[in-house]
């Protein structure tokens, strides 16, 4: 600021040293120049020709140092020294140079040098309306009583414009009204407007008046100003409270936290002071679970959420909410809050099984509707929208209906309760929101049977090994079959199948129906039946009924129960007691005499072994213990007996040892009474033998005839099987013995070998022969030794096989033909 100063001090004192120099050494120009221009012209804009109009040399313009002499820094004009022109310097704004309405002049003065000249331009400024009329405040308030007279005047305040002339204020204006009108006075130069009420007004119409009071200028184009009037009407309590709304229409999402401020509402009240105090509750007769979820600010009208919102619950709550004002009586307001919910995806799918088979029969076809279900989601729109589908491996599907998320639950394969007798069937549904919910829902399904299958049983055929002598009536074995199909369907009944050729067998067998426990109504004997076979029907007790049978092959097995027989020697009437003699000149191990024997059992059951249990001269005589031959220990001397008896005890080796006694009388006689007995029983032996021959001829046939056909027989049922689970008597080729059969057994894959006694050394079995046929190996022997052998073994032979082909009747007969010999 005090640069400023000491700037214009320093101008003014240049310009006076002009001035001086001017009066002494130059010639003082009178001549004057006017211009005229508008306020606001661009900086740079030409005024006027200063040095044309002043008849000066533009040429010598910057010599002379023509210029603007001014009295402030801050020059409004200048001169242009290349063309005498006076241009604008800056901005022009009449109003901050001239106030008042009159004319707005600047004084320039132009200085030229050589010589020193100074000529006065006048700059008139004109206006222009750029400014427009403003008043003082923006509104201007009046309190006004309802019942004030009409006529009543009320002072506003003048508007101001800084612009002169036609561009000052020239009218008021006043919104259009039904109360009030605008009256101007006029005051020296200023307008003074004034607000006159020309009808009397009603606060219970309007408690407020807004009016616009407009300052109009004279300017082309015209400018204004306006200024709000407020006008309050002063009422008494002859109004209740309005609501800005009606109705409120609100949308919130159903997960909003509790105590969020779901809306507010806003209710006005015309009248003043108590009467305008305004009080918000809810309606009493809204149901009481809206008092639950919200609650309303009585205050300051804010609803807010007071418990958490379900949209499954409910999607929409109308709230009707009451506002009353403290005037006497009260007045009461009323509207209505309707507060709809959106929904959110919080609730997953629900799954209902409407109806169900839980049983379903094995046979049901591929289709077959086991259960029908419902989808539901609580949610709407998207969040609803489900999808549902079977997640296990199961031989059921979903068929959707007709109808919107009901399915049926069928089956697509066909069912086996056997292999699976029950399924966990598990539906998920899924909607479709995001994040999507899923649910699941098991359906447990028991297969129920039916009858098809066939009672099994484990082996077919079946062996049981059952021993001789069994006690009739008593169970000797079972069967068992299994069927799985279960209940009725699984209840297995038995019964022997009676037809075929050994029916007599099967009359003596019975079976258990429920158990399948056999009893024999008889006692067998393994001398007379070694093996038998039959067939057990298994039928279970569905409908139909299915059955199965199974092939039982059932072996005795031998006892002890059959003492030895003695075959050689035996007496005419029966007793096993013989006579034999012997030269008296015999050497030491010559042979005496053979006992023979047969045991009808088997194994060691028939092994038979001989012992001495009395003789008169334990040095005579000795006896082979396996082959029962007797032979002489040492040569007869004159002092020994000419009579000798010798008990033999036969025994076989079963566990309980059954046992048979056989006389021998050895009669010690002279070589030619020796000879000529020899020739005696020869003879008779020729006659005897002719008989013998032909009836072992007969049986021998007899015999063959019958064991070819069993060959045949077995090697068709051999032919006929698969599998080897028949028992088989097989012979024993390399074993020696007296008076031996041999039989093995063998079942599977065991093998069991049942040994009879010894035969004489060097003997063996044929095979093929079934062990009852004895080959003696060709030895040079007595004549005596070897029929001896030979009678005994065609004996035994025609005895085995009569017995094994139900024919000892027969071997009898030859017998006691044969003890005559």
């Amino acid at each position: 600021m005090g640069s400023e100063r000491r700037c214009r001090s320093s101008d003014c004192c240049w310009f006076a040293f002009h001035s001086f120099l001017l009066l002494f050494f130059g010639k003082q120009a009178l001549a004057e120049l006017r211009y005229s221009i508008p306020e606001e012209m661009k900086e740079g804009t030409a005024v006027g020709n200063v040095a044309k109009d002043l008849g000066l040399d533009k040429t010598s313009l910057i010599d002379r140092r023509f210029r603007v002499v001014s009295g402030s820094k801050d020059a409004i004009f200048e001169v242009n020294p290349d063309n005498g022109a006076l241009e604008i310097r800056k901005r022009i704004d009449r109003e901050e140079l001239c106030q008042g309405s009159g004319a707005c002049l600047m004084e320039l003065k132009i200085l030229v040098e050589n010589p020193l000249e100074m000529h006065h331009v006048v700059v008139e400024i004109t206006d222009v309306n750029d400014h427009a009329p403003s008043f003082p405040v923006k509104v201007q308030e009046f309190q006004i009583a309802e019942h004030t007279s009409p006529g009543t005047r009320f002072q506003l305040h003048a508007a101001r414009d800084p612009d002169a002339g036609m561009n000052s204020i020239r009218t008021y204006t006043l919104t259009s009204n039904d109360h009030f009108e605008i009256d101007v006075s006029q005051s020296d130069e200023d307008k003074i407007p004034f607000l006159v009420l020309k009808k009397s007004l009603d606060r219970e119409k309007k408690n407020t008046h807004m009016l616009f009071v407009t300052a109009v200028d004279g300017g082309k184009p015209q400018r204004s100003g306006t200024l709000n009037v407020s006008i309050i009407v002063l009422d008494i309590n002859d109004n209740r409270p309005i609501f800005s709304q009606d109705t409120y229409q609100i949308e919130i999402f159903e997960n909003v936290p509790v105590g969020t401020t779901v809306t507010r509402v806003n209710a006005r009240d015309p009248d003043e002071g108590t009467n305008g105090e305004i009080e918000y509750s809810l309606s009493k007769a809204l149901p009481g679970k809206v008092y639950d979820i919200f609650e309303l600010d009585s205050l300051s009208g804010h609803i807010k959420l007071k418990e958490a919102l379900d949209f499954e619950e409910s999607e929409i709550y109308k709230l009707d909410v009451e506002a009353s004002d403290k005037g006497t009586p009260p007045l009461t307001g009323r509207c209505r809050v309707t507060i709809k919910i959106k929904d959110i995806n919080d609730n997953p799918p629900e799954i209902e099984v409407t109806s169900l088979s839980n049983t379903v029969p094995e046979d049901s076809k591929p289709g077959t509707v086991i259960s029908l279900i419902s989808v539901t989601d609580k949610d709407s729109g998207v969040n609803g929208k489900i999808i549902s589908s079977i997640t296990n491996d199961v031989p059921f599907e979903l068929k959707p209906s007709y109808k919107e998320n009901i399915y049926s639950v069928v089956t697509k394969d066909f069912l086996d309760r056997e292999e699976v007798s029950h399924y966990e069937i598990t539906i998920k549904a899924t909607d479709c929101g995001e994040p999507p919910l899923s649910s699941l829902k098991s359906l447990n399904i028991q297969i129920s049977d039916v009858n098809d299958n066939s009672p099994h049983f484990e082996h077919n055929p079946l062996q049981f090994y059952l021993s001789e002598n069994n006690v009739a009536g008593a169970s000797i074995f079972s069967v068992n079959a299994k069927d799985k199909d279960v209940n009725d369907n699984a209840a297995i009944s038995y019964h022997i199948v009676r037809e075929g050729s050994q029916n007599d067998i099967m009359s003596f067998l019975n079976i258990n129906s429920d158990n399948g426990h056999i009893t024999a109504l008889k006692s067998f004997d393994f001398e007379t039946l070694k093996t038998f076979q039959f067939q057990v029907v298994a039928a279970d007790s569905g409908t139909p009924s299915l059955s199965n049978n199974v092939t039982v092959n059932v072996f005795i097995l031998d006892q002890n129960d059959n003492p030895p027989v003695i075959l050689y020697p035996v007496s005419s009437n029966g007793s096993a007691e013989g006579v034999e003699e012997i030269p008296r000149n015999v050497n030491a191990g010559h042979l005496v005499t053979k006992v023979r024997a047969y045991d009808a059992d088997i194994g060691y059951n028939g092994w038979l072994l001989f012992s001495l249990q009395e003789v008169t001269d334990h040095s005579l005589f000795g006896l082979d213990r396996y082959t029962g031959q007797i032979r002489t220990l040492r040569s007869f001397t004159e002092t020994d007996e000419a009579e000798h008896k010798l008990v033999i005890l036969v025994k076989d080796n079963g566990n309980v040892s059954l046992s048979a006694t056989v006389t021998v009388i050895v009669k010690v006689v002279e070589p030619k009474e020796a000879f000529a007995a020899s020739d005696v029983k020869s003879a008779t032996k020729v006659d005897e033998d002719d008989n013998v021959t032909f009836y072992l001829m007969i049986t021998l046939g007899s015999v063959s005839v019958l064991f070819l056909i069993s060959i045949i027989v077995l090697i068709a049922m051999q032919c006929s099987k698969t599998t080897d689970y028949t028992s088989k008597y097989l012979q024993e080729t390399n074993y020696d013995g007296t008076l031996c059969h041999s039989i093995q057994y063998r079942s599977g894959d065991k093998r069991y070998m049942l040994v009879g006694p010894r035969m004489s050394i060097g003997s063996t079995i044929v095979p093929g022969s079934h062990a009852n046929t004895l080959v003696l190996p060709d030895r040079r022997r007595t004549s005596g030794e070897v029929r001896i052998k030979y009678e005994a073994s065609v004996v035994f032979s025609v005895q085995m096989c009569m017995t094994l082909f139900g024919l000892r009747r027969t071997c009898d007969i030859l017998f006691r033909v044969l003890k005559l010999r």
